[in-house]
């Protein structure tokens, strides 16, 4: 057989030249990741080879303490050494963007080649720029008022998304020691406070900070917000009260309402040995489950619309990255791979994305599907009904926090932890002091937080 060794010659230096050029566009990405437990850690380096399949772009996925991201991304801006891709909370959003960790534009393109309007609203509301997004949404979750939807039901009760919902149901349903209307938190020292607290002010549209930085709270708001808060504390159990009661309580069925994280939806179930349900004598029972409520916006009489409280975490494309290659490995995260992103723990990851343009809802319906709980497994929609997974996915469209619409999420993170508001309120609740000198108390102690 005659050989065309000049054929053979410039095929051979085509083919070469081809995978040169698919060697030379092939990235090394390096991912900074705080989800870093084992088992996430192996769903994560999971997905990054399946990035790596599909594209040739390798992932190296990097554990980081979620109490060492902003040092650590501080020090690598400051020697040129950042990683291409960082997944952060909120707080780090716009601080990042001004400071010039965060490259704006990548993640601008991203949700808009991703669409906008796939996303949740108030998610990427919290991320917004001048020019577009901090960051690209990539899950949530929402905090929320957990109540016994049978017992409701049988009294006639409306849902407690009000205060007025919420009082009612206290009236109906207070009968201790069997029964608390509530389980509020008390305990002035745990974030659990903080966080409640938060979530009960955002629902009657009262923020400490405005555009400007601190703002001295609104009376007649924050009285309602006060006096609210007394109510559903004496409907409570004595005691410093914080989320390990208002759990135990609710689960041997001696609580009618407690505010809590998704975090407890798998446990609820009977899907965690380390937190069962005791309301009957299986710890594995699904009853109590089936006879729970969620509500994730609820509303003040000084605010109809209401609010969610809302934790979001995101993707940054670091200025420092690989940016095309960076952007991409964002992009699958939140579409071709998104499954298994949101796999990852979907009790506490929510779908900010709900779906694509060709069909809106396919993440939150594919969500509903995945496993959830630690000793035994099972899809969050054969657990709950689809009006309750609606509600919370839906809390992710108005979820707020304070300070972030205003840019002053600093500001009131200083306030939050100091725990003056926590202090304050308590010493209200004791009947140290009437609603309007607490006010004027949490405006002095308010102003002096540095």
């Amino acid at each position: 057989m005659k050989v065309n060794v000049k054929k053979l010659m410039r095929t051979s230096v085509a083919m070469a030249l081809a995978l040169s050029a698919s060697v030379v566009s092939a990235e090394e990405l390096r991912f900074w990741t705080t989800e870093e437990q084992p088992e996430r850690l192996a769903r994560q380096e999971a997905m990054a080879a399946d990035f790596a399949a599909a594209t040739g772009h390798t992932v190296e996925v990097i554990p980081v303490s979620e109490n060492d991201l902003g040092t650590r991304a501080t020090a690598a801006f400051a020697a040129g050494d950042l990683p291409d891709v960082i997944y952060h909370t909120l707080q780090y959003a716009a601080p990042w963007a001004e400071a010039g960790i965060l490259d704006t534009d990548a993640a601008t393109d991203v949700v808009e080649a991703l669409g906008a309007d796939t996303f949740a609203p108030g998610a990427l509301a919290m991320a917004a720029t001048a020019d577009g997004y901090a960051s690209v949404p990539v899950d949530g979750w929402t905090q929320m008022l957990v109540y016994r939807a049978d017992l409701f039901a049988e009294k006639g009760l409306e849902p407690p998304n009000s205060y007025a919902n919420v009082l009612a149901a206290v009236e109906a349903l207070h009968n201790p020691p069997e029964m608390y209307g509530f389980v509020a938190a008390t305990k002035i020292d745990e974030n659990f406070m903080s966080q409640v607290l938060e979530h009960v002010f955002l629902a009657n549209g009262v923020s400490p900070v405005g555009p400007d930085g601190v703002q001295e709270l609104d009376e007649a708001a924050t009285v309602e917000v006060l006096e609210f808060y007394k109510a559903i504390a004496e409907a409570s159990p004595p005691g410093d009260l914080y989320w390990d009661q208002s759990r135990t309580l609710y689960f041997s069925g001696n609580a009618a309402m407690i505010i809590w994280s998704p975090f407890i939806l798998d446990e609820l179930a009977g899907l965690r040995d380390s937190a069962p349900p005791t309301i009957n004598d299986d710890p594995t029972s699904t009853d109590l489950a089936a006879a729970t409520g969620i509500v994730t916006n609820f509303a003040g009489p000084s605010n109809p619309d209401g609010a969610a409280w809302g934790d979001v975490r995101y993707f940054g494309i670091t200025s420092d990255a690989a940016t095309d290659a960076a952007m991409e490995f964002v992009e699958y995260s939140l579409n071709e791979g998104y499954a298994s992103t949101l796999a990852i723990a979907p009790e506490g990851k929510f779908p900010v994305r709900r779906g694509t343009a060709d069909n809106p809802t396919e993440f939150a319906d594919l969500w509903a599907t995945l496993d959830v709980g630690v000793d035994r497994k099972a899809p969050l929609g054969d657990l709950y009904d689809a009006a309750m997974i609606d509600e919370i996915v839906g809390g992710l469209d108005v979820a707020k926090r304070w300070g972030v619409a205003e840019g002053q999420l600093s500001a009131a993170s200083a306030i939050i932890n100091s725990q003056v508001i926590n202090r304050l309120v308590r010493e209200f609740i004791d009947g140290e002091r009437d609603a309007s000198a607490t006010v004027a108390e949490l405006n002095s102690a308010i102003a002096a937080v540095q």
